[in-house]
């Protein structure tokens, strides 16, 4: 009895011991433009069209510029962990130099050799703290991320329905509203949403068929969100208006809550709460990791694809907003969506279906993205025996774990058919955060403690 204690403090800090090089169950296919496809299109969608006028609006005004900067800052710090820019040299007893990268490349999964071979597969910060700090932590960690992907997956799901309602004149949600209304609630929707529900489910028999398969979508749909996004810069920079950066307080409406004017209308607190804001717009990126072992050369794809993921969602980001805020005023951005009330408002009308083109287009890269990790995480779990074990099984023909692709699919189907967004925004930013806390100070072990 009196070991008790002492075996469970054992059992939640043991750390899982690097393993010898065995072969991976899963397909290897993937190369460095389809893992950059696959984190812009996780990144680059609610940001650009759902979150700018939002922020702009309540928070930072046209220093909303600045507050994408601060949260691109902060995303690109913990993509240099997960990336592993940083080069340092391991010497083994033969002298043989071992050049190598932080976590994308230091904490393989499927196989390691010592001092030799560096082989480069990952599991995300799930298995970079099952390693580094212990299988409690792991444990938890673990569920952290199932709840992150699969809330931001049901939140894309949800804006989704949002713009596609748009182009149908709000028939979707007059016809739910009508014949199927929920109870008033903080947490729920008014309606439950059978669109979004179906598209999660869709989504995840498409991500069961194969890692490819998806990846080709999400680079088709990557593409056109970059050409539309391209096209809003473009057109949008004939109707800059540098007046809308420093705005009177005296041309605000009066029933309006517009702050001060000009370019910090609510004061550097309203920019860094705005920054807060912004830094969800750029979780998705961290997706990349959850891919080792179905890269094809993943010691020179994974660091490459995540910071040139990020690099690319934070101009895109900056320049819609710069151009949104300079073309119409911040105070009268409060309209859902945004970004085609803007361009229909300085006299681009027919601007309006391609931006919701290009909005759907970016969703979808989003919503794949984002369901595209969590059935890896469920997996992996599964196989280290910390999730039941049915759910670390590998489809034969397809070589995806589609158990764990259905399931998690289910969930965040069910979410998003009930919840709220903004619910569902609040909720995922807490785990995104302990997230890459958990990665940072896992870096720390690694490069400074033997393991």
């Amino acid at each position: 009895m009196k070991n008790i204690p002492l075996a469970i403090w054992i059992a939640f800090f043991r750390r899982k011991p690097i393993e010898p090089i065995i072969k991976t169950r899963l397909k290897k296919c993937l190369g460095t433009f389809d893992l950059t496809a696959l984190g812009v299109g996780s990144t680059l969608g609610v940001g650009v069209y759902v979150i700018i006028g939002t922020v702009a609006y309540k928070l930072a005004g046209p220093s909303v510029v600045v507050s994408f900067l601060i949260a691109a800052i902060s995303s690109i710090f913990a993509g240099l962990c997960y990336a592993g820019i940083n080069f340092f040299t391991l010497i083994s007893s033969n002298l043989m130099v071992c050049s190598f990268q932080e976590f994308g490349a230091l904490v393989p999964r499927a196989g390691y050799r010592r001092f030799l071979t560096i082989l480069f597969f990952s599991r995300s910060a799930y298995i970079y703290s099952y390693i580094c700090v212990g299988e409690l932590m792991a444990f938890v960690i673990g569920w952290n991320l199932i709840l992150e992907y699969i809330i931001g997956a049901a939140s894309v799901a949800r804006s989704y329905s949002v713009y596609l309602d748009g182009l149908c004149d709000n028939a979707i949600k007059n016809f739910l509203s009508k014949y199927l209304t929920l109870p008033q609630s903080d947490w729920f929707a008014s309606y439950p949403d059978l669109f979004a529900f179906t598209l999660v489910m869709l989504l995840s028999v498409l991500l069961s068929f194969g890692v490819k398969e998806s990846t080709q979508f999400t680079k088709i749909f990557t593409v056109v969100n970059f050409m539309v996004i391209l096209y809003c810069v473009i057109v949008g920079a004939f109707k800059l208006d540098f007046h809308n950066w420093r705005i009177d307080p005296k041309e605000i409406p009066p029933e309006i809550d517009g702050g001060s004017g000009g370019f910090f209308p609510f004061g550097i607190n309203g920019t860094i709460a705005g920054a807060a804001i912004c830094f969800y717009s750029f979780v998705g990126f961290d997706a990349i990791a959850t891919t080792g072992e179905e890269v094809l050369n993943p010691q020179r794809s994974l660091p490459i694809s995540i910071i040139a993921s990020l690099t690319l969602v934070t101009l895109a980001y900056c320049a819609v907003a710069t151009v949104q805020t300079m073309m119409w005023p911040y105070w009268d951005q409060f309209h859902e969506p945004s970004l085609p009330y803007v361009f229909d408002r300085v006299g681009y009308p027919f601007a309006q279906k391609i931006i919701t083109i290009g909005a759907l287009a970016g969703l979808s890269t989003s919503l794949i993205g984002g369901m595209f990790p969590m059935p890896r995480i469920i997996y992996a779990m599964a196989d280290d025996r910390l999730l039941f074990n049915f759910l670390a099984k590998i489809n034969n023909r397809f070589k995806t774990p589609v158990i764990a692709t259905m399931i998690s699919g289910l969930l965040a189907a069910v979410m998003a058919m009930f919840f709220d967004i903004d619910q569902l925004a609040e909720m995922m930013s807490i785990g995104t955060l302990l997230a890459y806390i958990l990665v940072a100070i896992s870096i720390l072990i690694l490069r400074y403690c033997w393991i």
